[in-house]
């Protein structure tokens, strides 16, 4: 008898298909919203957490933690003030330091950040749990004009090995003033890594002098120019950098490495924890997650109640129905039964459909949101918590038709007998 109540509550909703398909749109988009949201969040997170592994210290000009690691690390926003070379190699030389990074902003190509460092970047950098960073083609820079250009610059721009590129002063797609009589050329192309490092272009840092020897506080020197084969003649070093990532010999040195940097005399320095850091915007942002969290879940709410309205509103047009079902010998029990699992058979289409429409609508705009914000969506199976969720908005939905049913059982044989005129 049972599986004949499902099959018969399976017709039924194929009965009243244009209801039906509105009900499951309403939780199908409900459900979508929902998932959507957690994978957004968990996948935000992972793909910060995935774009540098293995370094002990981020360290800048003093400002906020949150703001060194933005600009240092995933290239948003800007430097407060820049690190002297001097400190930078003085703090380099510390017995407790194994290796550093040193890293230059401030210049762009066509929209994307210009990253001027030096080989210990490729030797050292690590993403996505201790992966080291490859080159699809060509090699590392060896040319004072020589440029590494990530996956997503070579794709956007259409670029290959050997073409010429001119890097622009300042930030933005356009930049301030472009840098012509110092043209580079691209030798190497990076593999994909899903990270900021996708959307940089790296030079040496003695390139970036290199640049900027006729320039003076961010303004090219009127009636001075010097020929990119002059400057090659030069003794170029540099003199500042915008900050450095550190690794440390042994991890028991990093908070009294982190102390001195904070204490350091020469200038006002920074030096923070990329994991505690991390943690602190997680928490910075945590207000915005549960607003999303609560729109999510009051669009859910507004799904269900929906079916319950549909399911109250055929009741009434069910009652002959539901009487003639009495008549032939079905108990009240059964009748709880039928409409309880016509709510439960709706829940778990729009859940499906929901789950569908979300990896579709992922699917499609996964490489976007990679190209535009460097945000890398995974498509794959549901998340133990993405189940989870769908399982509690199966039972909610199934419970749901609990309403109807009471009404449905409570209502007398000869009711729905009575013709009402």
């Amino acid at each position: 008898m049972r599986g004949g109540v499902f099959t018969l509550a399976v017709k039924s909703v194929l009965n009243r298909r244009v209801t039906a398909a509105l009900t499951v749109a309403a939780l199908a988009i409900s459900i979508a919203l929902v998932l959507g949201v957690e994978r957004l969040r968990h996948e935000a997170k992972a793909s910060f957490a995935n774009t540098i592994s293995g370094v002990d210290l981020v360290v800048g000009a003093r400002s906020g933690g949150i703001q060194l690691l933005l600009y240092s690390v995933f290239r948003i926003g800007n430097a407060t003030n820049n690190v002297s070379w001097r400190s930078y190699r003085e703090i380099a030389a510390w017995p407790d330091v194994a290796w550093t990074i040193p890293l230059s902003l401030g210049d762009s190509h066509k929209g994307f950040r210009v990253l001027g460092t030096n080989q210990d970047y490729f030797r050292h950098y690590r993403y996505r749990q201790g992966r080291k960073l490859e080159l699809a083609e060509g090699t590392p820079f060896d040319d004072l004009f020589d440029a590494v250009i990530g996956a997503d610059v070579a794709r956007t721009l259409g670029y290959r090995l050997g073409q010429e590129i001119v890097v622009s002063h300042g930030l933005g797609r356009q930049g301030f003033s472009d840098h012509k009589d110092k043209p580079f050329r691209v030798a190497g192309i990076l593999a994909k890594t899903g990270t900021p490092v996708d959307r940089t272009v790296h030079v040496s840092l003695e390139a970036i002098e290199a640049i900027h020897v006729d320039w003076r506080s961010g303004a090219r020197v009127p009636g001075m120019g010097v020929s990119a084969e002059a400057v090659r003649k030069m003794q170029l070093r540099p003199k500042t950098v915008t900050a450095f990532l550190v690794g440390m010999k042994s991890r028991f040195a990093v908070f009294k490495a982190q102390r001195r940097i904070n204490e350091y005399a020469r200038e006002p320095l920074l030096a923070a924890l990329p994991g505690v850091t991390l943690q602190e915007l997680w928490d910075l942002m945590g207000t915005a997650e549960t607003a999303l969290a609560a729109i999510s879940g009051f669009v859910v709410v507004g799904g269900l109640l929906g079916m319950l309205t549909m399911l109250l509103a055929g009741l009434n047009e069910r009652r002959r129905e539901m009487a003639i079902l009495r008549a032939v010998g079905a108990r009240p029990r059964h009748l709880f039964t039928l409409l309880v699992a016509e709510a439960g058979f709706l829940t778990l289409v729009g859940a499906a459909i929901g789950t569908v429409l979300l990896y579709a609508v992922l699917a499609a705009a996964s490489p976007m949101l990679d190209a535009r914000y460097g945000l890398s969506i995974a498509v794959g199976w549901p998340s133990l918590r993405e189940w989870a969720m769908l399982g509690v908005f199966q039972l909610c939905g199934t419970l749901a038709g609990a309403v109807p049913a009471w009404r449905a059982c409570r209502q007398a044989l000869a009711d729905g007998m009575i013709v009402r005129t």
